[in-house]
């Protein structure tokens, strides 16, 4: 057996050490295989909202200021329009409906001739707009005849005064004779007759859908008074 010192002998070659590096390999690979996920990466965080610039505000506030009165405009123009539209609309259908009015019967009846005592003033039919009188005419002649209450003025009630025998104006002072004719004040004209018949029963029916004024000559008119 040659020993290793000797020159020319040939070193004895390494045994081979495979079961070390198995054995050492295996529980790398095995500490591999069961190493735990690594952690999700944290979500951003959220950008802080900064604050609104005061000079942002304050601009709002200028504009919200100036464009008020614009904007109440515009709300009274569209309130305006539409209550245009509704007068229109309503006045439309106005026309689809007939015209009803409920007026005062212009037919009065006044009584028999005998309630009539001459030269007096009957008030009984004035709140109906009349006078019913017996009196004379120009030519002296009994007749009974029916005023108008109107003043021939501006249109106000006279009060038939007895003590005085006359009409007197509460408005501005007209005066008028228990005939009608005019003679103080401011009134034009005499007041306006009414047109009267008498019945076959001899009941006064007062018109007041014809009237005579005396200026015009109407007075004259038969059916402007009843010849007793």
């Amino acid at each position: 057996m040659a020993e290793p010192n000797e020159p020319g002998a040939s070193a004895p070659s390494p045994e081979p050490k495979t079961g070390i590096r198995a054995s050492s390999q295996a529980p790398a690979s095995t500490a591999v295989a069961a190493a735990p996920p690594p952690p999700k990466p944290a979500a951003p965080a959220k950008p802080v909202a900064k604050p609104a610039a005061q000079g942002v505000d304050r601009r709002s506030f200028l504009l919200t200021l100036l464009l008020a009165p614009v904007s109440s405009w515009f709300a009274v123009a569209w309130a305006a329009f539409t209550a245009a539209m509704v007068g229109m609309t309503l006045g439309t259908l106005r026309f689809m409906f007939p015209n009803v009015l409920s007026e005062p019967p212009t037919t009065i009846r006044a009584g028999h001739l005998s309630n009539y005592e001459e030269n007096r003033v009957d008030d009984r039919l004035k709140d109906q707009g009349t006078w019913v009188i017996r009196g004379k005419d120009e030519r002296g002649r009994d007749i009974i005849y029916a005023l108008s209450t109107t003043c021939t003025h501006l249109g106000c009630t006279p009060n038939w005064l007895e003590a005085e025998k006359k009409f007197k104006c509460p408005c501005h002072g007209s005066g008028f004779k228990i005939t009608g004719v005019n003679f103080e004040g401011p009134a034009p004209r005499p007041l306006e007759r009414w047109a009267v018949r008498r019945t076959d029963e001899g009941e006064v029916i007062v018109d007041k859908s014809r009237k005579f004024q005396r200026e015009l000559g109407q007075w004259d008119d038969p059916d402007s008074y009843i010849l007793v």
